[in-house]
């Protein structure tokens, strides 16, 4: 592709594919703000409001994987037209909800559509790219778009909660996801591979499983007890579901993900980073926003707006990588990223009763830069050293680990909040005594509500209140250390495989694809 009416509509096309992948992002957590008023109207327990955060990302990260060769299969376009169709036919299930079991339902069939979309994306902006340096600026450009979308979830949601009602922010999906079906029909030109892999239906059967039964014991482990013979029946189907799965991958003649790819370290290193990061972004964003409105009590819009420093962060973050790529490869700013969200995360351990919003805004400046840096970095990395007749295995690969590590991160950080608040509210009230009905009013209060100021003239109503502004800092900063450690984790692990590993010369064998960049490539 060449010249300038090429190069115009390439860039087109390109806008049109991130409108398709800033929805998607967008349906991840534009309903985090408006958990207040859900559990106003559906009345949900805490679980079934993880459920409705989590099923959109569940379904996307359980399945992304087999829709990757279904997209090189039945053509890019056309999945992506099909994925944004699905999207918005579930998103109007969503809308008519009445009850928290179909918005749970049609939250689950917009990630279904999403995994359809989203391998798509990148596969499209792959072929439409294929000179390397143009290919880098436009990966950067997706990496930012699709984080930004998720990102950008609580403002949007925010303004329409207060505007309308939570049903908004599934009737927002229809016409966006109408336009972006027209102009791809008109702009996007179709794509496929030349010789597509079959579908490997047994392996997305066990993947999909897999991650429901270990999402499941996480979310309903608060509430059913962590050793309760459910739970641990759940995460004993996880683990063998998930080792069935590895074995059939090793023996399926066509699997849906080639095992031989995870020995490249670019690839499984790249994939690790950006699925811890999703895994801490997006598991911070939904505590973040229940803080927010709940202890510092701003309302739904003013909650999100106070999230776009995350946004702005990462944006910037995102274009620092592109001279890094170019200048020594992807594993320095992945190092440095996986460092940084490590530093914010202890930022926000230190949280305490009083802190207010301005740490809570440090916290993201620092996590957003390095998750940035991961995102460009990882992905460009994924989708260079897998060979291009392959586009949508290698963005399926991509789209998985970021869906998983934030449907875990939703989960694991959710229910580790459910756990420690409970129990040290429990503590803290016990020796009070106090009436239920006066705790379940109480405790259901947002405590800088003005209804929580008017109940804290009583001294047993400030002593409760205060035990609720108390524990949640305290669950949340527990919340962070656990984060943290695992980034930090993820950060000795990663400086290891930099100092271990040593730059190839352009055309060198060693690289799969792309032999004139330069990566670091395994010892």
């Amino acid at each position: 592709m060449s010249g300038p009416g090429t190069r115009t509509r390439r860039r087109a096309a390109t806008v049109v594919v991130c409108l398709g992948l800033f929805l998607l992002g967008l349906d991840l957590t534009v309903l985090n703000v408006a958990v207040p008023e859900l559990k106003q109207d559906l009345s949900p327990t805490m679980a079934q409001v993880q459920w409705i955060v989590a099923a959109y990302g569940l379904v996307l990260g359980g399945t992304v994987l087999s829709t990757g060769a279904l997209t090189d299969r039945i053509g890019r376009r056309r999945a992506y037209c099909s994925g944004l169709a699905l999207c918005g036919v579930t998103s109007i299930l969503g809308a008519t909800g009445h009850d928290a079991g179909q918005v749970i339902a049609a939250r689950g069939g917009m990630g279904a559509g999403a995994a359809l979309l989203m391998p798509s994306t990148l596969s499209i902006i792959t072929n439409l790219f294929p000179e390397t340096a143009l290919r880098r600026r436009a990966i950067a450009l997706w990496a930012g778009i699709g984080s930004l979308g998720g990102l950008a979830g609580p403002v949007i949601g925010g303004w329409l909660v207060e505007q309308f009602s939570w049903h908004a922010a599934f009737w927002i999906n229809v016409p966006v996801a109408a336009t972006a079906i027209l102009l791809a029909w008109w702009l996007v030109p179709e794509s496929r591979a030349a010789a597509p892999e079959p579908v490997d239906v047994p392996g997305a059967l066990l993947a999909a499983a897999g991650l429901l039964a270990l999402v499941w014991g996480i979310i309903e482990g608060p509430g059913l007890g962590w050793t309760s013979p459910p739970v641990l029946a759940a995460f004993a189907a996880a683990a063998v579901l998930n080792s069935c799965f590895l074995l059939w991958q090793a023996r399926c003649p066509h699997p849906m993900l080639p095992l031989r790819f995870l020995r490249d370290l670019r690839i499984s290193g790249s994939a690790l980073a950006l699925s811890l990061m999703a895994f801490a972004l997006l598991g911070a964003l939904f505590v973040l926003t229940l803080y927010l409105q709940g202890i510092l009590g701003y309302t739904p819009q003013q909650a999100g707006i106070r999230t776009l420093p995350l946004a702005g962060a990462l944006a910037a973050g995102a274009v620092t990588t592109l001279p890094l790529l170019a200048r020594g490869g992807a594993k320095v700013p992945i190092v440095c990223g996986l460092a940084l969200v490590t530093a914010a995360f202890a930022v926000l351990a230190t949280t305490e009763t009083g802190s207010g919003y301005p740490r809570i805004a440090l916290f993201q400046l620092i996590a957003g830069f390095g998750a940035g840096l991961i995102a460009a970095a990882g992905t460009e990395t994924v989708m260079a050293t897998i060979p291009p007749d392959q586009a949508g295995l290698g963005s399926a690969i991509n789209d998985a680990t970021r869906q998983v590590g934030s449907t875990l991160g939703v989960a694991v950080q959710g229910s580790i909040l459910a756990t420690v608040y409970t129990t040290h509210l429990n503590a803290d009230l016990a020796p009070h005594h106090l009436p239920p009905a006066l705790l379940h009013t109480l405790t259901n209060t947002p405590p800088s509500s003005p209804e929580a100021l008017h109940l804290a003239a009583t001294p047993a109503a400030a002593h409760v209140l205060s035990a609720v502004r108390d524990s949640f800092t305290h669950a949340m900063t527990t919340t962070a250390l656990t984060a943290g450690t695992l980034a930090f984790t993820a950060t000795a692990v990663a400086t290891y495989w930099l100092v271990r590993t040593r730059r190839v010369r352009p055309g060198h064998p060693s690289l799969t694809a792309d032999a004139g960049q330069q990566y670091l490539a395994p010892r």
